[in-house]
C-alpha cells in the first residue's frame, strides 16, 4: 500500500448504522463497530477528516453507529434515498470541498454503497482504499465480487491497521501515536 498522507486523506463512513451492521454476514458486527471505532478515534486524534453517509433503513433519522459518534461527535451525517453516495449531490459536494485526494472508505453493504462509492470516487480521479475490517456484505461470494470490481477499477483493498501505520513512519510523533492507539484498540 503506498504512504497515505493524513493531510491529503478522507474518511467516509457509508451506512455504518444500528439497523445495518449487524445484518453483515461476512464480517461480525463486533469487528465492524471495533473496527469503525478505531478509524473514528484515528481521524479524531490526526484531524483527518471524516463523514457519514446513511440510509433511510427503518429509522427516519438515521445515524451512524455510537463507536463513530462517540469519537466523531460533530461529524457531518448526510442522509441519502438511494445506494449511491455519489449520486446524492450535497454528500458529492461535501467530499469535492475537502479537496482531498484520498478516499477510505469503512462500511456495509460491500457490494452495494461501498462498491458504489468506490468506483465513483476512482472515476472523479481520487486514490481508494477499502477499510476490509471495517466493512461488511451479504455472502463472501458477493463481496469478493465487488472487492475485485473495486481492484479492477483501481482501488486498494486494506485495513484500519494498514492505513494507520501507512500514514507514520516514526510512533515517536502525534500521528504515530495515534496509529498505536488505533492498534491498540484493534487488538481489543
Amino acid at each position: 500500500m503506498p504512504n497515505l498522507s493524513p493531510a491529503d486523506s478522507l474518511i467516509l463512513f457509508a451506512d455504518l448504522q444500528h439497523e445495518i451492521v449487524g445484518r453483515s454476514a461476512t464480517n461480525p458486527e463486533k469487528t465492524i463497530r471495533r473496527s469503525a471505532g478505531a478509524l473514528a478515534v484515528f481521524a479524531r486524534e490526526t484531524g483527518i477528516p471524516a463523514l457519514a453517509s446513511v440510509v433511510r433503513f427503518g429509522t427516519e433519522h438515521p445515524k451512524p453507529i455510537g463507536e463513530i459518534g462517540d469519537a466523531l461527535p460533530d461529524i457531518p451525517i448526510f442522509p441519502r434515498g438511494g445506494p449511491a453516495v455519489f449520486a446524492h449531490g450535497p454528500t458529492r459536494a461535501a467530499v469535492a470541498a475537502t479537496g482531498r485526494r484520498s478516499l477510505l472508505i469503512a462500511g456495509v453493504a460491500s457490494e452495494v454503497v461501498v462498491l458504489h462509492a468506490a468506483v465513483a470516487a476512482r472515476e472523479s480521479g481520487m486514490a481508494v482504499f477499502v477499510l476490509l475490517d471495517a466493512c461488511g456484505g451479504f455472502s463472501a461470494r458477493t463481496e469478493d465480487a465487488a472487492i475485485r470490481e473495486i481492484e479492477r477499477a483501481g482501488g486498494v483493498a486494506t485495513s484500519v491497521a494498514s492505513f494507520a501505520t501507512g500514514t507514520v513512519e516514526e510512533f515517536g510523533t502525534s500521528d504515530g501515536q495515534a496509529a498505536m492507539k488505533a492498534l491498540r484498540s484493534l487488538m481489543g
